[in-house]
């Protein structure tokens, strides 16, 4: 038994600090979405019956107005053919209309219905409120620093490749 003891005590390299900060970054941010509600399909952090996919695609309709099947899914971070699922979903939900360019046919452009503005404009009330609660439970010191750091974030994840 003392030798497999001694065998077993051969050690991998200790990480280095970044190695374990990174780990940690990657554990929160895991936490964080989890408990925000992120990964249902279901319903929004906010409560609505709509993916964050949809939910997003309509808040971001709602500010942009029109757009492009292209435009949108670029604005969404989505591919091609998840943005054009998604579009469907929305039509079939008459959330948005879609109608051909009119300077490329194989451009569709996507607008809000009177419904789906409806229903952005709920979404983005709720979703306001869900943050709004964030930010109190964080206290008012600290809501600058989280802002700031939150925009550090980004601006590291957005030099990521694609």
């Amino acid at each position: 038994m003392v030798a497999h003891a001694t065998m077993s005590m051969v050690h991998e390299p200790m990480p280095n600090a970044s190695d374990v900060r990174a780990h940690e970054l990657r554990r929160l941010m895991q936490r964080l979405v989890r408990r925000f509600g992120a990964l249902s399909s279901e319903a929004t952090p906010c409560g609505k019956p709509l993916s964050m996919a949809h939910a997003h695609a309509l808040m971001v309709l709602l500010g942009k107005g029109e757009l492009s099947q292209q435009e949108l899914g670029a604005e969404l971070c989505i591919d091609k053919s998840n943005i054009a699922r998604l579009c469907a979903r929305m039509v079939e939900a008459q959330h948005v209309v879609q109608q051909p360019s009119e300077s490329d046919g194989r451009s569709r452009r996507i607008s809000l219905t009177a419904r789906g503005k409806r229903l952005a404009r709920e979404v983005d009330v709720a979703s306001a409120a869900r943050f709004g609660a964030v930010l109190h439970g964080l206290g008012e010191a600290r809501h600058v620093e989280v802002i700031q750091a939150l925009k550090h974030l980004v601006a590291a994840v957005e030099t990521l490749p694609t």
